[in-house]
């Protein structure tokens, strides 16, 4: 098969690139953008993690799941050995993901970590109503949340996995070999494989052709773009600044969670200059909204509502109302619209004030102390989602 970018010429890619979002990650990032480099690139939409598959096909479809699930831990907590009688896919995946990469930095790691954890709140509000529903306007990249289900799962579910693996893998030290950030980076692979599988095998009417492999490893580049030059341009925006040292970090930290997860290393970018023009050409094959797409970004808003951490009726409603705002203030008023976020009365007085109180909290509070209230905010969050998540009511 062979890929073109067929969107190029589309209003909703032009008008993203010229006049949006996409126009201000280019003077963000000093990208050069074109389509010199695409062939290099579309490859990947037919490309999957051939090892995390074969994992699957060797240990989960073989056991029960309870029991694969327990036989991977036991690798992921105590390594593996050449020498192991264990199935040769296995050993294969853990010798790879043991062994550091000579790029490994650990000063960028701990850099990146930091970031995130200083951004406190503003971290989840970027995560939340622009990576995250932003994403949800590509979609053909929806596809496999919709043939998987997700939809039925619901979003307190969906958010609460998101966060856990986000708080679990940005803290200091976490991703070092069988700690619970490396740990949550094997599993969220093995899982990407199983669904892929699962949808290969049960969903008749999967568009290899238009939609890509399921969770190909293009898609997953521009996930993870999501979680670094995405998420570092919605904290620019909400009045933060930040290092050199911490955006190289940024960076750095989601190259080497893209190694564990099996991403290949030529389409994980060093820098917010290599990660907008991936992009731009990740995006010329993805066409906007459909209706799916609107169902996962109404599922999204509504979690406000449905999500029992709160406890009042009208706290809850106000919390959806200033996730709204934000989402209108983060995101390209025509991606809005195609998602059909309600327009609200004076949307931009909360992210607005919030930009300005982020102004004067980062001059008067030192760096550490911001790392630890942030680092607080994160676990305290994370907490709550898993307190009502491991309610049997939220299947």
């Amino acid at each position: 098969m062979v890929l073109h970018p067929r969107f190029k010429g589309s209003t909703h890619f032009k008008d993203f690139w010229e006049k949006g979002n996409g126009k201000q990650l280019i003077e963000f990032s000093g990208a050069e953008v074109s389509f010199k480099d695409f062939e290099k690139f579309a490859d990947y939409y037919y490309h999957v993690d051939e090892t995390g598959d074969e994992v699957v096909k060797e240990v989960y479809f073989i056991k029960k799941f309870h029991e694969a699930s327990k036989e991977i831990e036991n690798y992921i907590r105590n390594g593996v050995s050449e020498n192991d009688d264990i199935p040769e896919s296995a050993k294969k995946l853990f010798l790879q993901t043991q062994r550091k990469p000579d790029w490994l930095n650990e000063d960028l790691l701990k850099y990146g970590a930091e970031l995130c954890m200083r951004s406190g709140l503003d971290a989840l509000i970027s995560l939340r109503d622009y990576c995250l529903i932003g994403g949800y306007d590509y979609a053909y990249l929806n596809k496999p949340l919709i043939a998987t289900e997700a939809l039925k799962k619901g979003a307190v579910k969906r958010l609460s996995e998101t966060l856990d693996f986000w708080v679990n893998t940005t803290r200091y030290h976490a991703l070092d070999i069988h700690a619970k950030g490396y740990e949550f980076a094997i599993k969220t692979r093995l899982i990407h494989s199983y669904a892929r599988l699962s949808i290969k095998k049960h969903y008749q009417n999967w568009d290899t052709e238009n939609w890509g492999e399921p969770i190909n490893s293009w898609d997953m580049m521009a996930t993870y773009i999501g979680f670094s030059l995405v998420f570092l341009h919605s904290l620019q925006k909400l009045g933060n600044t930040f290092s050199v040292e911490e955006e190289q970090g940024i960076f750095h930290l989601w190259k080497y969670v893209g190694h564990l997860l099996g991403i290949p290393g030529s389409l994980l970018p060093d820098n917010k200059k290599q990660a907008t023009e991936y992009f731009y050409l990740w995006t010329s094959v993805q066409p906007p909204s459909d209706r799916d797409s609107v169902l996962l970004a109404h599922s999204l808003l509504n979690e406000s509502l449905e999500n029992p951490i709160l406890k009042f009726q009208f706290q809850r409603k106000n919390l959806r109302y200033l996730h709204i705002c934000c989402t209108w203030f983060l995101l390209d008023a025509e991606v809005c619209k195609r998602l059909q976020i309600p327009d609200v009365p004076n949307r931009n007085g909360f992210p607005k004030t919030k930009r300005l109180i982020n102004i004067i909290y980062n001059t008067l509070v030192s760096r550490k102390a911001r790392i630890e209230a942030g680092n607080k905010r994160h676990l305290k969050v994370l907490k709550d989602y898993l307190r009502i998540t491991k309610n049997s009511n939220f299947h």
